[in-house]
């Protein structure tokens, strides 16, 4: 689960670290009263979950209340990388000296949190850590342990002067505190600034929440209803369909994400483009089907349906028969390959024949029935 950056700064200030208290408005005339109540120059920052914000024209510094007014009007018509923007940020501007990127977040490689520093923040910085990446300090921290002074003195090393070092190394220990005591598998702020006064303050927050953990999250858990994901996504948490959106046209439906994963795979070999995983689960009744193809078939770039069925516990008469309701409740017509394998398999496969439904294609083999998924996609 992301979270705004004004989600993402409420968590940051819970665990103590230094993010500017700003007001989130949803029009222009909110947004020059909040520019009135803070005072002096302001940023109005638009609230989507995708970055490129700055470059897109989403950030804008305002030192009037009218300025201010003419910069949410101009940001709330923007639509950043399909997002569009609906609230915007005011907060106030920052004096600012330097700018610094700071991060913690799971390397799944080492099996470790990994803690990043660089003395060269704000846009860009996925290309420095390309172009220069000695200028990108990476520190593991130990997941028994949790994080200790030696992981900020090596992180910090290149620091020269001490006194900032000391607020920095303050500011590390926090954030890393934010990642471990709010399941965070992200905690990122570009840019972390120095202000001409000293002060160490994060100006940003991408903050990404491991789904899984949210049940000991409670006062987090309450945002995920809030955060417009995908619409398509979105809706299928609420049919309790587990679906990822791609961007392919081959919709694959498979049960188990094992078998779900390698489906995609396979449709990739055979030249394809998959649209989505989705995972129909142990079960393989008709409500459940009919919930999924319901899903998959929201996405208009779907040309055809890859059915991958392996009967274990699933049994593949049921899976025929809720796919043949399915179809009948949605009225689909386009192509639906269907490969059925293990318990009942035969039995599933004559069903879908006798049938007689010509959007129905059985297929005997995976290799086959995704062969056949990327042909009728074209």
């Amino acid at each position: 689960m992301d979270l705004y950056e004004y989600e993402g700064k409420a968590l940051f200030r819970r665990f103590g670290l230094p993010a500017p208290q700003g007001r989130l408005v949803e029009n222009a005339r909110d947004a020059a009263a909040a520019a009135d109540d803070l005072g002096g120059p302001v940023v109005v920052k638009a609230q989507v979950l995708t970055g490129g914000r700055g470059k897109a024209g989403g950030i804008a510094v305002a030192r009037s209340a009218d300025e201010a007014t003419a910069a949410a009007e101009r940001i709330l018509s923007l639509t950043i990388g399909d997002h569009p923007v609906e609230r915007v940020l005011v907060e106030p501007a920052a004096a600012i000296d330097q700018e610094l990127y700071l991060s913690v977040t799971v390397d799944r490689g080492a099996r470790r949190p990994l803690l990043m520093f660089s003395a060269e923040g704000g846009v860009d910085i996925e290309a420095l850590a390309v172009e220069h990446p000695e200028k990108l300090v990476r520190v593991h921290a130990d997941p028994l342990d949790g994080y200790s002074p030696s992981a900020g003195a090596e992180l910090l090393a290149g620091i020269e002067d001490l006194s900032l070092r000391e607020k920095l190394a303050d500011v590390v220990e926090r954030l890393y505190e934010c990642f471990v005591g709010s399941d965070a598998l992200l905690c990122e702020v570009n840019p972390l600034v120095v202000t001409e006064a000293g002060d160490v303050v994060a100006l940003d927050a991408k903050v990404t929440i491991d789904d899984s953990a949210l049940y000991r999250q409670p006062e987090l858990s309450g945002l995920a209803g809030s955060v417009p994901t995908d619409p398509i996504e979105a809706f299928a948490r609420e049919q309790g369909v587990t679906y990822v959106r791609l961007d392919g046209t081959v919709g694959i439906l498979g049960n188990g994400a094992g078998l779900a994963m390698s489906t995609v795979d396979v449709v990739v070999v055979e030249g394809g483009e998959p649209a989505n995983f989705c995972d129909l689960g142990g079960g393989g009744s008709a409500e459940g089907v009919v919930s999924a193809l319901e899903v998959i078939t929201r996405d208009e770039r779907v040309r055809s349906i890859l059915f991958n069925i392996f009967g274990g516990i699933t049994r593949c008469d049921q899976v025929a028969h809720g796919i043949l309701t399915a179809v009948e409740t949605l009225g689909l017509t386009m192509p639906i390959v269907v490969r059925l394998d293990g318990t009942n398999a035969a039995e599933g496969r004559r069903i879908l024949s006798e049938a007689g439904n010509p959007a129905i294609v059985v297929a005997t083999t995976m290799l086959d029935a995704a062969r056949q998924a990327v042909e009728l996609a074209r």
